[in-house]
Parts: C-alpha cells; sequence; structure tokens
C-alpha cells in the first residue's frame, strides 16, 4: 500500500517558535505589594526562626572575638570552605559528576592552592615575627616564604595538567564550564576575604565596625520592612521596600557613629596585630582614638546636664562606613538575588535556619569589606616614610643572620663617616 504523502503549499510560511526564558519573575500582584513582608501570614513565625538562628551567630561571634585576631581569620576561613561548598554545588550535576571520578578533589586542590598564595602573601610578616626566636622554624618559614610564590605557581599547574589528563568525550562543556566556574568562586570568594583578613590584623576595629554595620543595616531594614513596608523597592528582591531601605540607612548612620564612640575606647579592638600569637594587646590608641572636646553652644537650656560633649576623630570617619554601608552594600544583596534568581533556585544553601545559606549572608559583607580595605588604606593608614619603608623591607627580605651582618656593615660605614669628619 503506497503511502500518501500530504502536499505542502510552497505558500505557508514556516513557522519558527522562539525558545522561551526559564528565567522566573514575580507576578504583577506580588510586585504591587501582596508579597511584601506587611501581607505574609506567617511572618511572625519566619521572624522568630530568623531570630533564633541570629541569637546563636552573634554568640559564636562574640566568643570568637573574645578569643582574637587568630580566631577571628580561623573563622573566616572556615566561612569561605562553607561559601565555596554551596557555589560549588550550585552548578554541579551528579550524573555527570558519577563519570568524572576525582573531579571534585580538583577543585578543592585549587581551592587550597589559592588559600596558600593568598594568606601566605598577606600574613607573611606576622608568620616570621612569630618565629623569629626560633632559629629552626625561623629559616623554615623564612625558606617557605621565599619560595612560596614558585610553590603555588607549580601547584596550580598541577592542577590544570590534571584537568587536562581528565578530560573525556562527550564531557569536554561540563568540564570547562566547571573549571571556569572554580576560578570564579576563587576570585569572588578570595578577593573579599583577603581584603578582611588584612583589615583584621590593622585593628579588629576595623573589621568589626564596617562587619557590624551591615547586620545592623539588614536587620533594620527587616524590621522598617516588617511593620511599614508597602513600597516594593526593586523586582529582584520583591520583599525589599522603600520604607525599610530608608529606615535603615537612618538607623545605620546614627548606629556608626555611637558603635565607633564605643568600639573606639577599647584598645583590645583598636591595635594592629604584629604576629599570630593570642596575648592581649597594649598601644598608643593614635590621634583617631583620642577624644575631642566641644563645648555646647549658648541657646542649649541650662538645665541640660552637659557642658561640653567628647568626639573621637574616628566617628567622622564611621559615618563615611554607615552611609557605604546603607547605600551602596545593599547592592551586593541585590546581585546576589539576580543571580539567584538566574539559576531559578531561592537560597544559595540551607545551613542557616530563617537565612538561608552562608553566601546569603555574607552577599553585602563582601562588598562592604573591599570598601573597609581601600578606606583604611587610603584615609586611616599613615604614610610611612622612607626608613620605615626601608626597615620593613629588610625585615620582610632578609634572614635574622642577614640582618645581623647588615646591622654589623652599617655600623662600621657609620663609624668610619664620623672619623673621617674629624
Amino acid at each position: 500500500m503506497q503511502k500518501i504523502h500530504s502536499p505542502t503549499s510552497p505558500s505557508t510560511p514556516r513557522v519558527r517558535h522562539r525558545r522561551r526564558s526559564n528565567e522566573v519573575f514575580p507576578d504583577l500582584g506580588k510586585l504591587n505589594g501582596n508579597n511584601l513582608l506587611l501581607n505574609d501570614h506567617d511572618k511572625y513565625k519566619s521572624m522568630w526562626v530568623r531570630a533564633y538562628s541570629s541569637l546563636w551567630m552573634l554568640l559564636g561571634f562574640a566568643v570568637t572575638l573574645y578569643l582574637g585576631h587568630l580566631y577571628i581569620w580561623a573563622m573566616i576561613v572556615l566561612i569561605q570552605i562553607l561559601m565555596v561548598t554551596e557555589l560549588f554545588n550550585l552548578l554541579r550535576r551528579a550524573h555527570e559528576d558519577r563519570r568524572l571520578p576525582g573531579f571534585r578533589l580538583l577543585n578543592w586542590h585549587f581551592f587550597f592552592t589559592a588559600m596558600l598564595f593568598v594568606y601566605g602573601r598577606i600574613l607573611s610578616q606576622q608568620l616570621v615575627n612569630t618565629v623569629t626566636n626560633d632559629k629552626f622554624f625561623y629559616k623554615l618559614v623564612s625558606s617557605v616564604l621565599k619560595y612560596q610564590m614558585v610553590i603555588c605557581y607549580f601547584l596550580y599547574i598541577a592542577g590544570f595538567m590534571w584537568f587536562i589528563l581528565t578530560l573525556k568525550k562527550k564531557m569536554y562543556k561540563y568540564q570547562f564550564s566547571q573549571y571556569a566556574w572554580t576560578h570564579m568562586i576563587l576570585i569572588v570568594v578570595f578577593t573579599q576575604s583577603s581584603f578582611t583578613v588584612a583589615t583584621i590584623f590593622e585593628g579588629i576595629f576595623w573589621f568589626l565596625l564596617p562587619a557590624s554595620l551591615i547586620v545592623i543595616n539588614d536587620v533594620a531594614a527587616y524590621f522598617f520592612g516588617f511593620f511599614f513596608g508597602k513600597t516594593p523597592l526593586i523586582k529582584l528582591s520583591p520583599k525589599k521596600t522603600w520604607e525599610g531601605f530608608i529606615g535603615a540607612s537612618v538607623a545605620t548612620m546614627i548606629s556608626a557613629f555611637v558603635l565607633a564612640n564605643f568600639l573606639g575606647c577599647f584598645q583590645w579592638l583598636t591595635c594592629p596585630r604584629k604576629d599570630l600569637s593570642t596575648g592581649w594587646l597594649q598601644c598608643d590608641p593614635g590621634p583617631l582614638f583620642k577624644p575631642e572636646y566641644f563645648s555646647l553652644p549658648g541657646w542649649v537650656p541650662q538645665w541640660f546636664p552637659w557642658k561640653e560633649i567628647s568626639v573621637l576623630p574616628v566617628q567622622w570617619h564611621a559615618l563615611c562606613f554607615g552611609l557605604f554601608a546603607s547605600i551602596i552594600a545593599p547592592f551586593g544583596g541585590f546581585f546576589a538575588s539576580g543571580f539567584k534568581r538566574a539559576f531559578n533556585i531561592k537560597d544559595f544553601g540551607d545551613s542557616i535556619p530563617g537565612h538561608g545559606g552562608f553566601t546569603d549572608r555574607m552577599d553585602c559583607q563582601m562588598v562592604m569589606a573591599v570598601f573597609a580595605y581601600i578606606y583604611h588604606q587610603s584615609f586611616i593608614l599613615p604614610r610611612n616614610n622612607p626608613v620605615e619603608m626601608m626597615l620593613d623591607q629588610i625585615l620582610r627580605s632578609l634572614t635574622l643572620e642577614e640582618q645581623k651582618t647588615l646591622y654589623i656593615m652599617l655600623e662600621e660605614i657609620l663609624e668610619e663617616r664620623q672619623l673621617g669628619m674629624f
């Protein structure tokens, strides 16, 4: 039996259907206010879960602060590992991973190589100062630091060769996308965390104040939006409102001025740490942490108990941190919201009840950490004179024996010059 083919009219145009985007956007009704916290029926349950988790995080953070710089650095490393785990899992597919044994191990090889490179560069001077009194460890640490860049380079090359040797047919696209994704994660995570660690050893104050302002801004935005939010702020985050944004900005600016005065009274927080020990610190607080007194104007009522007020100069700098934390840093959260919307996920993880994952909590902190370091280096840190710069370079580059040799040679040169003057 002959098959009958239906004739196709040449005049009928061929219709091509456009591929629909998988991106999910909120409904118009939600954008008009139905999805705001003010109208959320489960908002009180969510608030208590969030508050309970926040309390435990606050207690853990307070204990870590009490223990000192080294433990804060360890906390940063732990948060890094948790963030990287969440981000590694974002594009991972179980079916492909089963066909690529050892591929996850390669990701962590790149992670620890990056950690060795970044922290070796940042904490080299603190590490040397810690082992100065022990001749064996001083030589060992000095040698490792001297060849640290070479060691990290060949570790990376080993990972690169490992990746090339594990390439499999029909898996190229997935493997190269994972390779690129791994490097992007490491750049983003280690950029901000390296700035954070560098700031910690300049004084816990310069780490604690910006981090606290981000938390204050986030909590204030949540509660102002919870009770007063009616006007949607941005489509990427349907629950964010203008009332929450403005209320949080005012609260953050006030908190920045007051909190800087309180934290600036503790030398444990303001003194820089020159080594990796955990002992208590004492130092000259410097002009930023010495109060300046201002007399109140004559129109102040006589019954007012104070005739003058004291202000730490660092409080004026704190206003800049508060302004950045309330106006610019929230865009880190908006970026994360858009990123999650692109991958059609609600949170990066579920390790913190009511908050999501650690990446969800660190989005604004990452932006703030970079700003805090740049601001401190540009406007706070005093400019070193040439003698201090040269001395710092000698301490970083020469071993203890070489420093003694330099001292003897310099002493001989100065003695010869003094004799030549008579």
